[in-house]
């Protein structure tokens, strides 16, 4: 009887092992930096020479914005949605071509993303065409970014 009782204790003891192990594996799992976040900047004038220009984010996500230098997201995928700010004496599209685009970025953890609108220069754009320059991220580099705790989260 004596044995019995020792198997069982013993078998409750690994058991409870095997659950605080898998416990504890979860936990090593989950993420480290619940308010880390990733930053999508427009503020920026990049080199003219490298045919990148500004940009005003007038969508996130669908959602209208007021536009801002800088974007502190959550990492995950968003949709942009930019005018661009193309000051170049060789651009002779009319204002009708001037439209907004989309663009889909995947924002990561401590990682500043500048953002812009490339002006295609392969050939001349003229009247209507909008295919003179697409929206994109024209630097990326590792920022500290973190959100900051609200008095009732603290």
């Amino acid at each position: 009887m004596k044995e019995g009782l020792f198997s069982f204790t013993r078998l409750r003891i690994s058991a409870a092992l095997i659950g605080a192990s898998a416990l504890l594996s979860g936990c090593a799992a989950s993420p480290e930096d619940p308010l880390g976040c990733g930053t999508v900047s427009g503020y920026l004038q990049p080199d003219a020479s490298t045919h990148w220009y500004r940009v005003v984010v007038t969508h996130l996500n669908g959602q209208a914005v007021v536009s801002k230098p800088n974007y502190q997201l959550a990492p995950g995928e968003y949709e942009f949605t930019v005018a661009e700010l193309i000051d170049d004496p060789s651009l002779s599209v009319t204002l009708a071509a001037r439209t907004p685009k989309v663009f889909k970025l995947n924002v990561e953890s401590h990682q500043r993303y500048h953002i812009g609108a490339l002006f295609h220069t392969d050939k001349r754009y003229m009247g209507k065409d909008t295919g003179y320059w697409e929206p994109g991220v024209w630097q990326q580099e590792e920022h500290v970014c973190q959100f900051e705790l609200s008095p009732e989260t603290k």
